[in-house]
Order: structure tokens, then sequence, then C-alpha cells
């Protein structure tokens, strides 16, 4: 916890001030997670330093990142499309909801209870230390290094931490795999992990009830998760179950005794290692590049309104020598967090203010400016000091929160949207706006392609492979550009574009709304009325002649509505050459 406190502010308080998109929040990202786990399980499988191997790993990178700078590789972002953003955001979204559901089932294990009970045998339960009957090397050692012998130790009375110092035995009818049967403390974890869960969602949603002032409603909306875990930890302090706290060190010290600040890139690693380690580099940097430039794009989106330029260059460049310094001290490597950007983005909105009853606000666009960033990772930093407050928070109420940003996250991916299209008949499908332009049958396909790709990069992440896990994320991209061949350019133009669907539909609707006024202006009943002194001439519109070139070809409805006009317009200069003539 010190590391990833330190780390983040540290690198986010660099982001802020000197990158070129300071909206963009960075953070430990469930990819660059996933990488990290595999080269620890290669690192334990090959007998190698995990630190010191990840320090040369990451000293490479930001070389490699530097170099996508120099070399204008940002300008590749183009070819991010929706198919990979989505793919890729929901693999984030599943890494989090897995996590902490696998985390709340450790749990299970840690403190096991008694699932067999016989409650009027309450009273002969019981689990006590006891000496091994056939001691092994290791248990005769620690023995010898403490002075003591079997006959010494007082086996019945050891505590549950001094028999497992001691490499005693459990027995009895309330001991389980790992020692006695703890009855309260699982149950209390689901409690607090499903309360935390529920109530933050709740308090997000907490700014449309009816109770209290907008202001109010808006400021507990905004804070929810902040509420729900002081909320929980006040819970579980006064209910007093022994739950698992988050374990930090007292004072501001590395997680480790037998490291510091500054990690040596050898360390006790062969030194080959230095050179080889460009090649997982390599990997590390695909993924990082793409974590933070669709990041980048989900927050530079035009919708947004936004007055300043993107600085793609510069944020990478900052990335790669943050990612560096954080190498060298043994620090969590940061990148563009996607969940967190957004939520900075929608806390920064500026709104029209509402003059009349029941009168929506309009979107205006952006706070653009870097004081919220950078205050985010002063707080952040000023955190590392607070450890005596930060120990009393219980970890299932974390693993809530992970839960809670997970599923929060579904929301508004398109990709999800389309799998519920699989099971619902047509007469129930929402009125979705590629629904109206796109078959049905080329929907599904797309959905298809695009789960099969989801359930790729998981296979990959869990298995033996995991190692080429980046090449995959990278592939998402070329498997987008094959799909060019099974799909029109207008059916792809609705299905993958970054335009959000409620901005399409609107604009597709006002459309339609158009087309229909000018059909209705244009309908037989109508007629050009042209003065001529004091009286008027009635022309028809059906006996004015008007016609579109038809080798035109794929004419949008705007273009068609603008030549009927057109026509229209020179049909009525004619009429009024016919009525000078008269």
């Amino acid at each position: 916890a010190i590391e990833s406190l330190f780390g983040a502010s540290l690198t986010g308080i660099a982001y802020s001030l000197f990158a070129g998109q300071p909206l963009t929040i960075l953070g430990s990202t469930g990819p660059v997670l996933v990488f990290e786990k595999i080269l620890f399980k290669f690192c334990r499988d090959y007998d190698l330093s995990y630190l010191s191997l990840r320090t040369s790993i990451g000293l490479w990178t930001a070389f490699l990142c530097i170099l996508l700078v120099a070399t204008d590789a940002s300008s590749l972002v183009c070819y991010i499309t929706r198919f990979t953003e989505e793919a890729f955001a929901a693999l984030i979204c599943i890494i989090f909801i897995y996590e902490a559901l696998e985390k709340l089932f450790h749990l299970g294990e840690v403190y096991a209870f008694n699932m067999h009970n016989d409650l009027n045998k309450l009273t002969l339960y019981s689990c006590v230390c006891s000496e091994p009957e056939k001691p092994s090397n290791e248990t005769l050692h620690v023995w010898r290094s403490m002075n003591t012998s079997v006959e010494d130790i007082p086996w019945s009375n050891l505590t549950v931490s001094e028999c497992l110092k001691f490499h005693g035995v459990f027995r009895g009818p309330a001991c389980g795999h790992h020692g006695p049967y703890i009855p309260d403390v699982l149950f209390w974890s689901v409690i607090l992990f499903f309360a935390t869960f529920f109530l933050s969602s709740f308090l997000k949603q907490f700014k449309t009830k009816r109770y209290f002032p907008t202001k109010v409603r808006s400021t507990i909306s905004d804070f929810a998760v902040f509420l729900t875990i002081v909320i929980m930890v006040l819970i579980d302090y006064l209910i007093g179950i022994p739950s698992p706290k988050l374990h930090v060190p007292e004072k501001f010290e590395p997680t480790r005794k037998d490291r510091g600040w500054f990690i040596d890139p050898l360390g006790s690693n062969p030194w080959w290692t230095l050179l080889v380690a460009a090649i997982p580099a390599l990997l590390c940097t695909i993924l990082i590049f793409m974590d933070q430039q669709i990041t980048a794009v989900i927050i530079n989106r035009k919708e947004h309104k936004l007055k300043k330029g993107c600085g793609y260059h510069l944020d990478l460049l900052m990335v790669g020598v943050m990612l560096g310094i954080c190498s060298l001290m043994g620090l969590p490597w940061f990148v563009a967090a996607t969940v967190l950007s957004i939520s900075h983005v929608n806390s920064l909105k500026v709104e029209s203010q509402c003059s009349a009853p029941g009168e929506q606000p309009k979107f205006l666009g952006i706070r653009e400016q870097r004081v919220t960033g950078l205050m985010i990772f002063v707080l952040m930093g000023m955190s590392v000091f607070m450890t005596s407050v930060l120990k009393f928070i219980p970890m299932p109420v974390l693993y809530g929160v992970f839960l809670y940003m997970g599923v929060s996250s579904l929301k508004g991916i398109q990709f999800f949207d389309r799998i519920k299209l699989f099971g619902m008949p047509a007469k129930h499908q929402p009125d979705l706006i590629y629904l109206r332009y796109v078959p049905l049958w080329k929907v599904h396909i797309f959905t298809v392609i695009q789960l099969t790709c989801l359930v790729l990069l998981w296979v990959i992440k869990v298995s033996a492979a995991a190692v080429v896990f980046p090449m995959m994320v990278l592939a998402l991209v070329f498997i987008r550009k094959l799909m060019d061949l099974c799909f029109t350019k207008r059916e792809l133009s609705w299905l993958d574009d970054l335009m959000p669907e409620s901005k399409k539909k609107k604009e597709d609707d006002k459309k339609i709304k158009e087309k229909e006024e000018a059909e209705r202006m244009l309908s037989d009943n109508e007629s050009v009325h042209l003065a001529y002194g004091e009286a008027s001439l009635n022309f028809p519109v059906k006996t004015l002649k008007y016609s579109i070139d038809p080798s035109v070809v794929n004419i949008s409805d705007e273009m068609a509505k603008t030549a009927q006009w057109k026509a229209l317009s020179m049909s009525t200069e004619n009429a009024k050459v016919t009525r000078a003539n008269l």
C-alpha cells in the first residue's frame, strides 16, 4: 500500500504539471497487473530476483516509449475504434469483477468455518495445539535455533500464532486445515463486501432521488464511494468482529524490510538478464501504449467539447519517463486509468442553468484545468502519513469497491447491449440507432466476433501462453481491419463509430423530423404564392417540374433535400419570368 500511494503521488503530480491532457488520471490498471503477475510467476519458477528483473524491463520500456514518441507513433491512434476500445474496456471490467470475487472466495479458505455443526454438541467442540508425531528436519532445525526441545514446549497452552511458530499440529473437532474454525469472520466479510457494493450503487444514483436540495444530492452522488467506505469502516469498528484489515507499515518505509527505495537492475540475476529484458519490455511497451492511448482517445472525444489540444505525444513521454523512475524505486507502474479518467471528466462537466421547471440542463463543455488532477495526487501523497487510519479499513470493503467499479464501468458499453439482443424478441428490442440501419443478423455476427476476441484475451491471460497477452491486445486492431471485408462501410459507421449512442440517435431523429417536414411542405395541397402588384399568382408545387440527377449514387437525405429545394427555387424563378412576360 505504501509503494502504491507514494508511486501514484509521484507520477500523478509530474503528469498533472507537464502532460498535454491533465484530465487523464493515472493508476494501476488491470492489463498492467496481468503483466506483472505473469512476470512474478516467471521469476518464481526460474529462481530469479523479481524486483531486479522488473527494474530492467521498466528501464527498457521507458526507453521504447520515448522512442515511440520520437517516431510519431501516437498518430496510430486513428486505428483505435469502438471495436478495440470496448473489447479492451470489457476486459478491464471483467478483471475487476473476477479479482474481487476471487479475493472473497479466498477468505473462505483462510477463515474456515465448521459446515457440519451439531448445535447440541457445541460444548464438546475444541481445537488444541499438540506436538507433531513425526517432526521433519525443518521442524527440528527450528527447535534447535530456539534452544528448546519438544518436552519444554507447553503445547496445550500455546496460542494459534505460537503453535504455528513451533510447527505444532492442531487437533480436535473444531479444527480446520489451517487451524481452528473461525465462525463469524467469513460471513461478516461477505456482508461487508455486498453491502459496500449496493450502498455505493445507491449513493451514486442519489442525485436522481426526490429528497434534499440539488446541491446535497449531487455532493452525495459525487462522493458515493468515499462515503460508503467511511460508513462501512464505522460499522465494522462498532460490531467488533476481527475482519481482515489493510496491511500498512507503521511509518514511511518500504513494505519489505529487506529492500530500500532504490533497486539494482542486476541484483542477484545473471548479467545477460539486462539484455534479455528487452524482449518482455517490448510486450510491456505495447501494453502501455494501448492502455494509455485508448484512454486518451476516450477522453479527447469530440462530444466532450474540449477547447485545448490533445497532446498524445507529450502524455506518452511523461508516462515513459515516470515509468523509468518508478522502476528504479521499486514502485508500481502507472498508466492512464480508463474508469478513473472518465469519472474525472464527468465530474468536471459544465451545464446550463435551468430557468423553467422540468427543463433539462444542456451540456456546455468540460472545465479544462490542472488543479483537480494535481490536488488528487497531492492528497494521495499525504495519505502515506495516515497509515494509522488506513489500517482500520477492512479488506472486504475494498473488494466491494472493486466489484462496484467493474460493474459500474459496464454501463454505456455498447458491446454488452448487443449481447442482450441474443435473447430478446424483436418486439421487445429497444430502439437502438444501429438496429435502424443494420440487419439484426449482421449485428449478431459483429457481436460474436467481438465476444470471441474477448474470450481469447481471457483464455490467453489465464493460460501458460500469458506472455503473449500484449500481442493479442494489439491484434484487436488488425482483426477490426479485416472486418472491412465482411461489413460495408455504412454498416461499420453505425456499429463501430466512437460517437455515443444517444447523440447519434438524437441526430438521426432530427434528420427524420426534417425530412418529414420537407415532405409535408412538398405535398399536393401546397402552393407557391407570388405577388404581382395587387394580385397574386398561385402555382401548385406538383405542377412545378424539378428533378435530381439520377447519376448521383448513395445521395444522403440531407443532400437530397437540398437538391429538391434548389430545383424548386429554379422552378420558382421560371415562374417569375413567366409572370414578367405576362
